[in-house]
């Protein structure tokens, strides 16, 4: 597992903001490398306590490693982290003083062909984050309604020819099942006009974006682990946030917007009925950037955004 490579974004950005200390049960919802669990449990030593999720069990067998040395400071879930709340109440944790998700795709998943999260690389199409998930990328686009996998498509890749390659997709699979990345990026590359190619993006960035949510359905699982975290923060306790495109963003965005205000009555009732108070204060009022130093490098941190609140 020596070769598990993944560079932390922003990790100076995050310990700002979630601001870790002696004695505090901080979360790191998608552990990946331990990078940053690392950071949170060096800045909240002697005593603070790191829970870490992730589903990919080659990540969880990295971090244990790698975080030996905290010995009994660290607890390590092999689940989902919208499974948080059960997760926490099992072990007897009533209240959290810090958040983190990087919603990122290691670069060890990237980078591991065989994974299927890579266009760049052929391999089984597959794209499951958990590995003992039962389905795949290839389930979907072999399985699927033409109707539905435009709107995986356009929904979540937010990809202008969805219709174009999901008729595309289901005519070649008419033909023969795509099993493979690169069976796909053909299919993409010949629904695609070419003059419509954008030169700083492959072509098959968005509809490989939008089957690897599906999969794993990632955009279902923060809205959830995002309204749990937030009902077991402590008061002062911090969420902080790294999403990387803009579905993400803004999910994190309203959620934090949501739970920043109060009384949701409408102004025509004299008197608060809904009884709705304001749980967070957003700290950070536009997302916050990598620094160009970042990103020189690392250029992944290019796309990512940070948002952070605090309980009140």
């Amino acid at each position: 597992m020596d070769g598990f490579v993944h560079i932390s974004v922003m990790p100076d950005e995050v310990l700002h903001y979630l601001a870790p200390r002696p004695g505090g049960i901080y979360v790191d919802g998608t552990l990946g490398g331990a990078g940053h669990a690392r950071q949170i449990l060096e800045a909240s030593s002697p005593d603070g306590i790191l829970v870490g999720f992730d589903r990919d069990p080659a990540a969880l067998k990295v971090a244990a490693e790698r975080l030996a040395e905290f010995g009994g400071r660290v607890r390590l879930v092999s689940r989902n982290f919208a499974e948080l709340a059960s997760s926490l109440e099992e072990m007897g944790i009533t209240g959290i003083d810090g958040l983190l998700l990087d919603l990122g795709v290691s670069s060890h998943q990237l980078d591991t062909a065989e994974r299927g999260f890579s266009f760049q690389q052929d391999a089984p199409l597959d794209m499951r984050m958990d590995t003992t998930a039962v389905e795949t990328a290839a389930d979907l686009v072999n399985g699927l309604p033409e109707r539905e996998l435009e709107r995986i498509i356009r929904e979540y890749g937010e990809e202008r020819w969805a219709k174009r390659i999901a008729a595309f997709i289901v005519k070649r699979r008419g033909e023969k099942p795509i099993e493979t990345t690169l069976q796909l990026v053909d299919v993409i590359k010949g629904a695609v006009p070419r003059g419509a190619w954008d030169e700083r993006l492959h072509p098959a960035t968005r509809t490989f974006q939008g089957l690897r949510i599906a999969v794993n359905e990632e955009l279902s699982s923060l809205e959830k682990g995002l309204a749990d975290a937030v009902g077991l923060l402590k008061k002062g306790g911090r969420a902080v946030v790294i999403s990387f495109h803009s579905l993400e963003d803004r999910i994190v965005k309203t959620s934090f917007r949501a739970f920043a205000h109060g009384c949701t009555c409408p102004k025509s009732i004299p008197r608060c009925v809904c009884g709705k108070i304001p749980q967070l204060k957003v700290i950070t009022g536009k997302p916050v950037m990598a620094g160009d130093a970042e990103v020189t490098l690392n250029p992944r941190s290019r796309s990512a955004r940070l948002r952070a609140a605090e309980k009140i």
